[in-house]
């Protein structure tokens, strides 16, 4: 009898621990679904930033590898997404890109999809500043952006002959040439209120007629 107890023991304890029977099952935690990947890593933003083209972007789509794209903003501040084609981006924030991705998605292809659209890398944000201006020619401003009086210390100042009060601001847009008027004088530096410049811009101090 002792020999009879001592073989049933080791058959008690494999029975506990054996792969696939209802104890163990229940004490493994299920590992079927997997983690969403970690966000695409990219630059520090300064709050409320918004795409312009030429920004590098990833878009995720948590569960959906094959739709994960990453490219830059073209000329007209669009991105190719699959499936979705060609979409308009610039000037929205990261934050507000991933909700119109979602929405686009949500309409016609997933259910309540997970997307993450991350900053990688800035496009050019290059201005150009000609006319009565010491030092004119093409510059290149910071993420936060600048506004004219800024532009135009990047530029060395006005010369004696400028005349701040007419300057005018050429910008490109998906609907054609937009033309500024800008009178500089009524901006005190480091005051606010004045006329921010976008990358693309081509700005032309004009000459006083005095």
């Amino acid at each position: 009898m002792a020999i009879a107890i001592a073989l049933s023991v080791p058959g008690f304890l494999l029975a506990q621990t054996m792969p696939g029977t209802g104890a163990s099952q229940s004490a493994v935690p299920s590992t079927s679904r997997a983690a969403a990947p970690a966000p695409a890593v990219g630059v520090s933003a300064p709050a409320g930033y918004t795409l312009s083209a030429g920004d590098q972007v990833a878009v995720e789509v948590f569960g959906e590898d094959d739709l994960r794209t990453n490219g830059r903003l073209n000329s007209d501040g669009n991105l190719t997404v699959p499936l979705l084609g060609s979409i308009h981006l610039a000037g929205l924030t990261p934050t507000q890109a991933a909700s119109r991705v979602t929405e686009l998605y949500s309409r016609d292809y997933l259910v309540n999809p997970k997307i993450n659209v991350t900053l990688i890398n800035y496009g050019s944000r290059r201005f150009t500043i000609l006319g009565q201006i010491n030092r004119p020619g093409v510059f290149e401003m910071s993420p936060d952006g600048i506004d004219l009086l800024e532009a135009v210390a990047m530029a060395g100042g006005y010369t004696r002959i400028a005349a701040p009060e007419r300057i005018t601001v050429r910008r490109q847009s998906a609907g054609g040439d937009q033309i500024f008027k800008v009178n500089a004088k009524r901006f005190t530096k480091g005051k606010g209120g004045g006329f921010r410049v976008e990358p693309g811009d081509t700005i032309t101090v004009a000459e006083s007629i005095f």
